[in-house]
């Protein structure tokens, strides 16, 4: 096996397992301790794993975040599936929050309801709804930025104190028993006031966002009230979603089971 082959199948023990040691490297590959020493370095100067006393776990926290084009291409099918039926959620008449997940935005595009009002930080979902003749958007303001197409600060949650919603669409970078995660305080205090605002809390996640846990927590499972995903999540965090009456809605491809 090649050095690159016996890194990947490390991860794979990794996430299979939780933890690894040594001497499992030098069993499972066949290799000396001195070896897997020198791959247990390597992974973590890469960043892959964190060194324990003997050992490795995967990390714990996610603090990589790619920029809203990349985040748009990635599970583009299973974000469309979701987008679509959080769609199917919105009444006519109803007033929304819409936050700038690229999730959400799928949502703003499947939208075919009338007489909406959608108060948005996401410049990408207005321009979508602004397609729409019976939507009317209202565009927050604040600092923009740019790598997400998001705009956040100071003023966008002051500005937020002026509205109240039927229903916030809101994604998240990571979900957890402990709730949902931000790499950006800014937009965690922003998000959180949306939640304040909305007399029900829909949160649309892929299942790639599962078990991830980063930088700053926004909400609890408490704080939400229903869950738009395209796979059953994991034993523990579904024990969880259920422990706080939270609704599981699945896509189509999953059977269209709701929890």
């Amino acid at each position: 096996m090649y050095q690159e082959e016996r890194w990947i199948a490390i991860l794979d023990y990794l996430q299979q397992h939780g933890r690894i040691s040594a001497d499992d490297i030098c069993e499972l590959f066949q290799v000396s301790r001195d070896t897997a020493r020198r791959d247990l370095v390597k992974l973590e100067e890469d960043k892959k794993i964190v060194r324990t006393r003997g050992g490795a776990i995967l990390p714990t926290l996610t603090k990589e975040v790619p920029r809203y084009a990349e985040r748009l291409q990635a599970e583009t099918g299973s974000k469309q599936e979701i987008g679509r039926l959080a769609a199917t959620l919105i009444q006519d008449g109803d007033y929304l929050f819409m936050d700038s997940s690229t999730t959400v935005r799928w949502a703003a595009e499947y939208m075919c309801s009338k007489r909406n009002v959608v108060v948005t930080n996401s410049v990408d979902v207005a321009i979508t709804l602004g397609d729409k003749a019976d939507v009317s958007v209202h565009l927050l303001g604040g600092i923009f930025h740019g790598d997400q197409h998001t705009v956040y600060g100071a003023r966008t949650v002051a500005m937020l104190a002026d509205y109240q919603v039927d229903r916030l669409f809101v994604g998240t970078c990571g979900i957890t028993v402990d709730g949902l995660t931000s790499p950006y305080e800014e937009e965690g205090y922003m998000t959180r006031e949306m939640m304040r605002r909305a007399d029900q809390v829909v949160v649309l996640a892929d299942h790639s966002k599962f078990g991830k846990r980063l930088f700053h927590r926004f909400a609890s499972l408490a704080d939400i009230d229903i869950v738009v995903t395209d796979r059953m999540p994991e034993p523990q965090l579904l024990e969880a979603l259920h422990h706080h009456q939270v609704e599981l809605m699945l896509t189509e491809s999953q059977g269209g089971q709701q929890k």
